[in-house]
């Protein structure tokens, strides 16, 4: 039997979809949304009928027959903390996406647009892997303020996908490899897989960790409080610095991989030099996740688009190959991540979780 699977990624600025049929893709593509049409939506959920009828007609554009699909998946959002894992999604995950308990994120909309889509046709609809996978282990939540305590929020989906590619290319079980994966992209997180569990990662939402093209990573916080206490930035200021306007992008006015490249070789030193920072950070960052696997590490894995980038590879690798080696699997492939998790459910390899 083949299954025909629906995969949806809503992100900031586009709506990715695709069609699989078991392990291939026969159709791919991503609709590009405005400012202005973003814009005109107070909160992401109210952007949902849009989003919804851009998909429909992207699809019966490509002459997609939905009444042949055997389930729908969708990116998972900022929901509580879960395990890893294909999810059904039910009324109660829903419910806690339209709200927006933890907060606003594209990729709130993912299940609800799954699971109205899907129930037309009397079919499954799912989860893979959100950002919300917490599996930390209690020690690496506590910070020396007992107010606060650190989230798991990261690049669970690309994380475990690559995981799993690692362990397949490996010839080992996930669930048997400590390894370090670090996602390279617009955030970059670094997470500590420990035996099939991420037991520790930086919180790559609140930008926490490295610098990354467009998130601060971890600043000192004296002067932190001393600007947010100044009177000269608004708290929307503030976390537009840490997040969006912070990295790459403040200091060099770009989050363009290729276009700081571009400047490197025609010899701007300061593009040279924060470049390389943010590399020195993330091979820092790898470097103290070793310690949490007390140097028994099959593999450092670097992902995500930044990992194409031969300049930060060689970077991040001369400063961390003494630890373990260093793989390179580059790019984020979601869609297939996402249609893989529903898939192996299908096929009775993995049996889905309820989200409660």
């Amino acid at each position: 039997m083949t299954y025909r699977i629906l995969a949806i990624n809503p992100g900031s600025t586009s709506t990715k979809l695709a069609v699989y049929e078991d392990e291939r893709c026969v159709f791919e593509h991503s609709v590009k949304h405005t400012t202005e049409e973003i814009m005109a939506y107070t909160q992401i959920i109210d952007q949902y009928p849009f989003r919804k009828q851009t998909i429909l007609d992207a699809l019966a554009e490509a002459g997609i027959d939905l009444s042949g699909l055997s389930a729908v998946v969708g990116r998972g959002g900022m929901l509580k903390p879960i395990e890893s894992g294909t999810f059904a999604v039910n009324d109660a995950m829903v419910d806690y996406m339209k709200n927006a308990t933890r907060g606003e994120h594209a990729s709130n909309l993912g299940c609800v647009l799954a699971k109205d889509i899907a129930d037309r046709y009397g079919i499954p609809s799912f989860i893979v892997d959100p950002v919300a996978v917490d599996e930390m282990d209690d020690i690496a939540r506590i910070t020396g303020m007992p107010e606060i305590q650190r989230d798991s929020l990261f690049h669970a989906l690309n994380q475990k996908a690559v995981a799993r590619k690692v362990a397949k290319d490996l010839g080992k079980p996930y669930h048997d490899l400590n390894m370090i994966v670090a996602h390279l992209g617009g955030g970059i997180s670094v997470g500590i897989h420990r035996k099939g569990r991420v037991i520790d990662v930086n919180n790559a939402l609140d930008g926490d960790g490295p610098m990354s093209p467009e998130r601060s990573g971890s600043v000192p916080m004296g002067p932190l409080y001393k600007m947010i206490f100044s009177g000269k930035y608004t708290l929307p200021e503030i976390k537009r610095k840490n997040y969006g306007k912070g990295g790459l992008v403040a200091h060099l006015g770009t989050n363009d991989g290729s276009e700081i490249r571009r400047r490197i070789e025609a010899g701007d030193e300061k593009a040279r030099v924060i470049f390389d920072a943010m590399c020195y950070q993330i091979a820092k960052e790898i470097g103290a996740g070793a310690t949490v696997l007390k140097g028994d590490i099959d593999a450092i894995v670097l992902t995500g688009g930044l990992a194409h980038d031969k300049r930060a590879v060689d970077q991040i690798e001369s400063r961390v190959r003494f630890i373990a080696k260093v793989l390179v699997y580059p790019g984020e492939d979601e869609m297939e991540a996402l249609a893989f998790g529903a898939l192996r459910v299908l096929k009775g390899e993995e049996e889905a979780k309820t989200y409660a």
